[in-house]
């Protein structure tokens, strides 16, 4: 009880939050963090699943690409990014500098941990999307004189959509709670508050610093979850709401309408 109380009387100081080296700032350097792997993951795995998904190939690569970045830990790679080029063939500039904004060189390896953490549930997601879409759906946008492209574009992305943004939303909420990690590295982010106070053993800090953590985590969750209704078309698998035509009338379902996916 006490130690909750400790970490009540961290989070109610003004002085815990402003400052250098303050919650904040903290905070702000992991949102930038996590926001930086994101996109970096997105920029790299989103448009190669996608692909993949229209050309109805490399679900072996999807698959195994997958599992791998679920079987390597995350600290390890962090471990083996940050100790990168140890002969100094580049000057030690990589993974990153000491100069790199608010990341400095365990944040830059941590940004690349990260990233590489963020691929799997969004290849994984991605791919099976479009694989997803009926095929009869496909020969019908053919039929209609469509081009590759013009088919991914208005028959597959739309019907895709929900599945691949509920990749993006876990890999979000993913990548934020590890984040942390970057402490162990003396990159940034709130990871600093909390081993800084278990490491000093003044636990109430170490706890309220994880609390901010669990509740940034719960408000990003909770956003995305806003976002991935909003992109999400009526009717369209994993639709707030959407049900079968014919769910009401006993009339089969024709033939062009697309499963429902569970995201």
């Amino acid at each position: 009880m006490r130690v909750l109380q400790d970490a009540w009387r961290y989070l109610t100081d003004a002085g815990s939050w402003t400052g250098d080296g303050g919650m904040l700032e903290l905070l702000a350097q992991q949102l930038l963090l996590t926001a930086g792997a994101l996109a970096l993951a997105l920029a790299l795995g989103l448009p190669l699943a996608l692909w993949l998904g229209h050309l109805g190939r490399g679900g072996f690569l999807a698959v195994n690409v997958s599992n791998i970045g679920r079987a390597i830990p995350t600290f390890a790679l962090l471990a083996l990014l940050v100790t990168a080029d140890p002969w100094g063939w580049t000057g030690g500039y990589f993974p990153g500098t000491a100069t790199l904004g608010p990341f400095g060189r365990g944040g830059a390896a941590t940004l690349v941990a990260l990233a590489l953490f963020a691929l799997p549930p969004i290849i994984t997601n991605a791919y099976t999307a479009v694989r997803e879409v009926p095929e009869d759906v496909r020969a019908a946008a053919r039929g209609m004189g469509m081009s590759g492209a013009q088919v991914f574009r208005r028959a597959e992305w739309p019907l895709a959509l929900p599945l691949v943004a509920s990749g993006v939303r876990l890999a979000l909420v993913q990548v934020w709670a590890t984040a942390t990690i970057a402490a162990l590295v003396a990159g940034p982010g709130l990871g600093r508050v909390i081993t800084d106070g278990f490491f000093r053993t003044q636990y109430g800090k170490g706890i309220a610093g994880a609390i901010v953590v669990a509740a940034v985590a719960l408000v990003l969750e909770l956003t995305a979850a806003w976002v991935q209704r909003a992109v999400t078309p009526p009717g369209a698998p994993g639709a707030p709401g959407s049900r079968a035509p014919g769910a009401r009338t006993g009339e089969s379902e024709p033939s062009a309408q697309a499963p429902t996916v569970d995201s």
